[in-house]
Parts: C-alpha cells; structure tokens; sequence
C-alpha cells in the first residue's frame, strides 16, 4: 500500500542525519512506504523558536552527527530524485538570512523542494523570502497560530500563498493538542482564503489527524515521529512505517 491508498493525508515532519544520515534515508523511505503525501524535512538550526523537547533534541543529535547545510542539500536531492511525494524544507531565518535568502531559494527550487516553511520569517518582514520564492516557482508557506487576530488574517491572505502552515496552539510543538470548537473554526477562516492548510503542533493519534482533515488540506505530524526513532536509533525504520501507516489509514 502506499500514499495513494491513504484515507489521511499526512504530512510528515522528519531531520536529516538524525539518529545517523543513514538511518534518516531510511525514515524518509519509511515515511512514504508508510503513506504520507508530504515530507516536511527540517534543516537542524541551534537557536530554535517553535520546537518542542523532542526536535529539540533531534536536531542537536543531527548537528552532533555531522549535519550540514550543504548535506541537508544532498539528503533533500537524494530525496526528490527517488520519490514524486512533495517535499517541503523548514528551518529558521537565521540559518536562511546566514546563506542569503535568494541563494537559499535557488539551491531548494535546484533541489526539487516544492516549498519553504520558514516559520520567524513572517510575511511582513520576510527579508525577501516570498518574492525570491515566487521567482524561483517555490511556495512559500505563511505560518500563523492560533489567536491571531483579523488583521493578521487578512495579511496571510493578501500575498495568496497556496499553502498555509497553521499551528493549533500557542507554545512550542510536541505536547499533545486537544482538537476542539476554537482550532477548528480558525483552521476553517484559513481554508476559507482557498489555500491549503496544513495543520499540526501536537498531532500524534489517528483520532486527531482524523479530527483535523475534518477542516484542514493536510495534518501535520513531527513530535511523534521524532520519538519513534529516537525510541528505536539503530532500526527506526519499521517503527516509523507502522507508525505513519496507522496515522494515514493504510495500516
């Protein structure tokens, strides 16, 4: 079975080179073996705004373990050469802004990347981050939490990106998020833009991911996956796929 027989669209989260790169080329066949739609691979930065525990701690391990610009590069090739699942990069502005926004963009639209998720680079002071991916064929991916207010809405509207990142609650990711009225009706004001909305911070149950496409284009899931590998390091690979098949509905 694969994505196609999915009932849950996924996107899954997942960091190059962690527990080791060899091990992370695994996870990310797994992932897709597993069915999920889109691969969200993020680029390790030290200074993290948004991680929970447990990113936090596989993105040290990735650094510890030789990660790379340049070889997130190589793992991100590697990857769109053997699969048509999108996949996105996410990282922080100070690892982009350090390697020069336009060049960051160049190198992601070389390597196959269908998007950019650059969470503290926010459409209003993006250092050129949605232009220089709009040249390039690149989205852009706004993120916005919940309890923004209406103008901040509307501003995420104005520059008519086709995706969306919307995290269900304030904080850091990782601890669990109860799906409920509030999330669901701001994941609903999004969708009414027409873009896509990919939801998450928090998931990690088929009965949230299920909760969650009842309003959202896709449910986000990173935590979850990140303690599976981090529970198995020197054969992650069969966990994550049981893991990403249950979520998706193939399993």
């Amino acid at each position: 079975m694969t994505r196609d027989d999915a009932a849950y669209r996924i996107m899954a989260h997942m960091i190059p080179f962690f527990p080791d790169y060899d091990a992370s080329v695994q996870v990310a066949s797994a992932l897709i073996d597993g069915g999920a739609s889109y691969l969200e691979i993020q680029f390790p930065y030290s200074d993290p705004t948004a991680d929970g525990p447990a990113i936090q701690g596989a993105c040290a391990t990735a650094l510890d373990r030789g990660f790379t610009v340049s070889e997130g590069w190589r793992f991100v090739r590697d990857l769109t050469a053997r699969t048509p699942v999108p996949v996105f990069v996410m990282s922080y502005a100070g690892l982009v802004y350090a390697h020069e926004v336009q060049r960051f963009v160049k190198t992601a639209a070389d390597a196959g990347v269908s998007g950019l998720i650059v969470p503290d680079l926010p459409v209003d002071s993006d250092e050129g981050l949605f232009a220089a991916a709009a040249d390039a064929g690149v989205h852009a991916v706004p993120v916005i939490a919940m309890g923004a207010g209406e103008s901040r809405l509307r501003l995420i509207e104005s520059v008519g990106a086709e995706y969306v990142y919307a995290s269900l609650r304030r904080g850091t990711t990782g601890s669990h998020t109860e799906i409920g009225p509030e999330n669901s009706a701001f994941v609903d004001r999004l969708a009414r833009s027409g873009a896509r909305v990919l939801a998450g911070f928090g998931i990690a149950t088929r009965e949230q991911v299920r909760a969650v496409l009842d309003h959202a284009h896709a449910a986000v899931v990173g935590s979850a996956f990140v303690r599976a590998i981090g529970e198995n390091p020197t054969a992650p690979a069969d966990p994550v796929r049981r893991l990403c098949a249950r979520l998706s509905g193939i399993g």
